[in-house]
């Protein structure tokens, strides 16, 4: 993935990412509150050696020293220390159960050790910190004095530098270290969510997709519309909207495809079913006939017709008739509207649909109607599960791939492109529809939308053609 990929992420994933931010938060912020706060105290021993006044003798006893402290910091966890803290104070504790709540350290080059000690009393705390210190001085007091000789002093003393203070802050739980790691885990996992999200969807989301898929040109892209199917003949029914305007930018685009082909047809086609193909040959059909062409639109679609539907035409007759030779063109293409479109309804739906679409005579047809119209549109079935609509591609010499935004999975796309490919029909280009109006897959987001706002006032014609 790009920068602007990840980018993309976190703004069509920040709800999530920003949920698991807060519910990291909260479950930090929850865990450090139930926990029993904890105090820690420490104390210092200073350890020396005694005998000589040379500077060699300083020094030996120094390096002495330094090298017993770190045996008499361990010693200080050791039973023989704890249990006399345990009977001074009056403790009901294991020495291994104070070893816990002890530690010992010696800096690195010194002769000091540092006793701490952590528990949910601050009193307690500072109390055995000190015990421990007094505690250790005697026994390492007992331990080097030698026993063989007639001196009762030892060798190595250990004075109690610091005495252990009752803390007032406690040590654990660090409440805004908690709430900062929480934040960061849960951070960390919705963006690991979305990325993980993201990476396994297999829809069809923007051009970009589309671009990975094939080398056929975007033609332009249609917004969701929500009152599609109230309104499915959005551009004579508002003008002014949004989604009218994307059939206009789609009309212009159609315009300057395929330059110097003879033929102006083209096959409206798309994966599978309820991706708007009817809908967008409609509107094209009707954009186009508004900019001054003549338009013939063509329902191919002899499974599931629904172009005479749309337009509220007669569909009882149409290019079945013509197909098998019981009808001739003037008696079933009607005419819509104010403006030079009409409609060649599918008629009476045949129990062999591809054997008719492949036949002579729908050569013979599509040769008649490009000499009589400018344009000439052909709504035809779904590439997936039929092969109808591979079957007029070829005949008709250019294919418009109709895809879904957000529907339409990219190996359905794919499997489209391969079905074309497999008899040789050209692709002409793609037109995604269904695209979102917010959103980094938003229409406008790139070559769809102009970017302006939509007023009142519709926009010129010389605007829309540029």
């Amino acid at each position: 993935m790009e920068l602007r990929d990840y980018a993309r992420i976190l703004q069509k994933s920040w709800i999530l990412i920003a949920v698991l931010l807060f519910v990291g938060i909260g479950a930090a912020a929850g865990f450090s509150i139930l926990q029993t706060p904890k105090y820690s105290s420490s104390a210092k021993v200073f350890v020396s050696t005694s005998g000589g006044s040379s500077v060699s003798d300083l020094q030996q006893g120094n390096t002495f020293s330094q090298q017993r402290v770190k045996t008499y910091a361990d010693l200080a966890t050791t039973p023989i220390v704890l249990l006399p803290v345990i009977a001074e104070l009056g403790l009901n504790l294991s020495s291994a159960d104070l070893a816990s709540m002890v530690t010992a350290t010696a800096p690195l080059n010194t002769t000091l050790i540092e006793i701490g000690v952590t528990s949910v009393d601050p009193a307690l705390a500072s109390q055995i910190a000190t015990a421990v210190s007094e505690s250790l001085t005697q026994v390492v007091e007992k331990i080097e004095t030698p026993a063989d000789s007639g001196s009762a002093t030892s060798p190595v003393k250990l004075t109690l530098v610091q005495h252990a203070e009752v803390p007032q802050v406690p040590v654990s739980p660090n409440i805004p270290l908690n709430i900062g790691l929480g934040g960061l885990v849960g951070l960390v996992l919705g963006i690991a969510i979305a990325v993980l999200r993201e990476a396994s969807d297999n829809r069809i989301r923007n051009e970009r997709d589309v671009e990975a898929i094939t080398d056929a040109p975007i033609l332009g892209g249609i917004v969701f519309d929500p009152k599609a199917a109230e309104r499915p003949l959005i551009v004579h029914d508002d003008p002014r909207s949004p989604r009218a305007e994307s059939f206009r930018t789609l009309r212009t685009n159609l315009r300057y495809l395929d330059v110097g082909r003879e033929s102006r047809s083209f096959v409206i086609t798309s994966s599978i079913q309820s991706e708007g193909k009817s809908t967008s040959a409609v509107n094209l059909a009707i954009a186009l006939s508004d900019a001054g062409s003549r338009v013939l639109l063509v329902d191919a679609d002899l499974r599931r017709p629904k172009i005479h539907e749309y337009l509220g035409l007669e569909g009882a007759v149409g290019l079945t008739d013509l197909l098998i030779g019981r009808a001739e063109p003037e008696d079933v293409i009607q005419p819509w509207g104010q403006r030079d479109l009409f409609v060649l309804p599918a008629g009476t739906i045949p129990p062999n649909p591809s054997e008719l679409l492949g036949s002579a005579a729908l050569l013979k047809l599509v040769n008649e109607f490009n000499r009589a119209f400018d344009v000439v549109l052909f709504d035809s079935a779904p590439l997936l599960p039929v092969t109808d609509g591979a079957i007029l591609a070829r005949t008709v010499g250019g294919t418009i791939v109709v895809c879904a935004a957000g529907r339409t999975h990219k190996n359905q796309l794919k499997g489209a492109f391969t079905a074309l490919a497999n008899v040789d029909a050209p692709v002409s280009g793609v037109v995604l529809t269904m695209l979102p109006t917010k959103g980094p897959d938003s229409y406008g987001r790139g070559r769809y939308g102009y970017g302006y706002t939509y007023g009142d006032v519709s926009l010129p014609e010389e605007r829309v053609s540029q």
